[in-house]
């Protein structure tokens, strides 16, 4: 068992340090780097120190899971389309209406290639390695949509800190309920690929 003062000083640097550094112009040769230094770490961490075997947990709520997230997903559909039509109309639906190719392919490479590593290091590994450093787990989950949020700081822009910090609160509400990487990642990408669908995508940096 590491100490708390190494668990911390991990947190500080993987979860603060790095991202806030993206924002910052240096080499993007040396970003791209660092990511993937820091994930082979993570999963490093996961596997040899956490023990994680990486298995789909048996029993799981799928029924709840899924009437709560189409509930969710309604809520989201409507306020995202009423956001998109009277800020910018030309972009509602404009990507799959208008180069239907690139938006499949963006939808599979985005779900398969993006959320499942996020989800493996904003929920698996902070859950399993920091969650005992809170009594309380709404603080938990704050926290964890903070630097969910501070994860999209490059970006620079308010608005996606904001969508991201309410997905971070959804997605760690799941994965404090599920336990399961396999839910929480079918939940980011229905969403993230909603969000690109209805012509937000452009300012989380999806190709348009």
């Amino acid at each position: 068992m590491q100490s708390k003062n190494v668990k911390f000083v991990e947190f500080l640097i993987l979860f603060v340090i790095l991202p806030v550094s993206y924002a910052l112009p240096y080499s993007p040769w040396l970003k791209l780097g660092s990511g993937l230094f820091a994930f082979a770490y993570l999963v490093w961490v996961l596997l040899k120190v956490e023990k994680n075997k990486f298995k789909v947990h048996k029993n799981l709520p799928w029924k709840t899971f899924w009437r709560t997230l189409w509930i969710q997903l309604g809520i989201i559909a409507v306020i995202t389309i009423l956001y998109v039509y009277y800020t910018d109309s030309s972009k509602l639906f404009g990507v799959m209406l208008n180069k239907p190719g690139l938006y499949f392919f963006i939808l599979f490479i985005y779900s398969f290639f993006s959320v499942y590593p996020q989800e493996l290091v904003y929920r698996t590994f902070f859950f399993q390695r920091y969650e005992a450093f809170f009594n309380s787990k709404a603080l938990l989950v704050f926290v964890n949509a903070v630097i969910f949020s501070l994860a999209h700081f490059f970006l620079k822009n308010t608005l996606v800190f904001i969508l991201t910090f309410i997905g971070g609160i959804l997605f760690a509400i799941t994965f404090s309920k599920t336990r399961s990487t396999l839910m929480v990642s079918i939940e980011h990408a229905i969403y993230g690929s909603w969000l690109f669908t209805v012509g937000m995508g452009e300012m989380l940096a999806f190709p348009s």
